[in-house]
């Protein structure tokens, strides 16, 4: 099969994160945990799952991380910017996610993890505020210091490439602008100071200039707007977004597809979260909750096709909401009301309580989009990589693309995609029957 050949991976690869709070933390210091062996990268497709290759009866299923050329944990090196200037190890105390005496070992290691000064301003993240901040200046000026932060960074750890994933907090609920829609517009509005420009989009923008990959863990507007899509292009940049899929967003593309599958009509889908990291508190702002909602709630239409199946889901009612708890912190719990009917009409109710740790399943969504975006760009591939859709809750696709919510159909598409890369052949449900297999190859 044709495919781009892959640079092989040399040297360190340096992870940006713009935020260094619970996820970030948590991220950071796991990794270490494991290189340490500490613990153990569970939730992460690229350091435990395995990839089928052929037929089932060839039997090889290395596992993800032996199959395709990634960066072994081992080379990684970390770099970020936060408001507040406390290092990685005070920033993860004070996020609590990991345990105080599990961080003990790693403190001389995440002390070496100090943020860089943020770009920043308020108005876009009313719930934040902290002393580690760029000087004032205009948005042309933060974008060329963030991309003066990166090359910095690259020569203080020694790294060969970068890549950047946004774990910073939820931005105000943004539309597409004027300035969005080509790249000297866009070039212009950072020069005008244009209000529609929000730091997010400074870090994606200083990101794809200086070649590195960037994800958008947020459900803010960031790279996905057609200027920077064009820029990534031009530059031969991946991107990857928005909005990680961990929690209740992570249960319904697991669910909603069983009752599609059954085809099992759904009435109502009630959804309501508490949490009392910074997250929660930064969502407590109507205008953050306003973009995450719109990430959330997008997700069961997609799945469930009302147009396509109207007398199953044409009348459904989601409703999504999401309370700052303080108490909680990160351990996030998500109830979930689903009155759904079956044959011949009959009513029937499920009931999910998930209670999770937000940033627990985030931490591996961040590591696997840092080495899988570095293998896309070894191998040639730019612009919206929509093979990544597993991860997050809005998927990031091309225009005129529809984008896919289904986890299953996510999940073989980024095996695919791995498979194609290194060159072996896409699996199909073909595949499941050797006769048809080996006839249709035959073919």
């Amino acid at each position: 099969m044709a495919h781009h050949a892959v640079t092989p991976h040399e040297g360190k690869l340096l992870v940006l994160t713009p935020g260094l709070g619970a996820v970030a933390t948590t991220f950071v210091a796991g990794v270490e945990m494991v290189r340490q062996g500490a613990g153990q990268p569970f939730g992460s497709l690229s350091q435990m799952q395995t990839i089928r290759l052929g037929a089932r009866s060839e039997n090889r299923t290395p596992l993800i991380r032996d199959f395709c050329d990634i960066a072994p944990l081992g080379d990684l090196e970390f770099g970020a910017w936060d408001v507040h200037a406390a290092d990685a190890y005070d920033a993860a105390l004070h996020a609590g996610v990991i345990d105080k005496h599990e961080l003990a070992p790693m403190e001389s290691f995440l002390r070496t993890v100090k943020p860089m000064e943020a770009a920043f301003d308020q108005q876009y993240v009313r719930r934040l505020d902290g002393p580690n901040v760029k000087p004032e200046g205009t948005k042309k000026e933060w974008a060329e210091a963030l991309r003066a932060d990166i090359r910095r960074r690259l020569d203080e750890t020694g790294a060969a490439r970068a890549v950047m994933v946004w774990c910073g907090s939820t931005e105000v609920y943004l539309r597409p602008a004027p300035c969005h829609e080509t790249v000297e517009a866009f070039e212009k509005g950072l020069e005008d100071d244009d209000p529609a420009i929000s730091p997010s989009q400074l870090y994606a923008y200083a990101a794809i200039m200086e070649g590195v990959p960037y994800a958008n863990g947020a459900p803010n507007l960031s790279a996905d707007v057609p200027a920077l899509e064009q820029l990534a292009e031009e530059k031969g940049v991946p991107l990857a977004g928005k909005d990680f899929k961990t929690g209740q967003t992570l249960m319904k593309t697991i669910l909603a597809p069983g009752m599609k599958a059954r085809m099992l009509g759904v009435n109502g889908w009630f959804s309501t979260n508490i949490l009392g990291n910074r997250d929660g508190e930064i969502l407590d702002d109507a205008d953050s909750f306003r973009a995450k909602e719109v990430t959330k709630t997008g997700v069961l239409d997609s799945i469930l096709q009302p147009d396509v199946y109207p007398d199953l889901y044409e009348d459904l009612y989601h409703k999504v909401r999401i309370n700052y708890y303080p108490p909680r912190g990160d351990e996030k719990e998500g109830w979930d009301n689903i009155d759904i009917f079956g044959w011949l009409g009959y009513k029937m109710q499920i009931k999910v309580d998930f209670l999770c740790r937000d940033s627990i399943l985030a931490a591996p969504i961040v590591l696997d989009l840092a080495l899988f975006l570095d293998l896309a760009a070894r191998a040639g591939r730019s612009g919206v990589q929509e093979w990544l859709s597993f991860y997050f809750k809005s998927p990031h696709v091309e225009v005129g693309h529809v984008p896919e919510h289904d986890l299953f159909i996510q999940h073989v598409r980024l095996k695919n995609t791995l498979r194609v890369m290194m060159g072996e052949e896409p699996l199909t449900h073909l595949s499941e029957n050797d006769e048809i297999y080996e006839n249709a190859d035959a073919s």
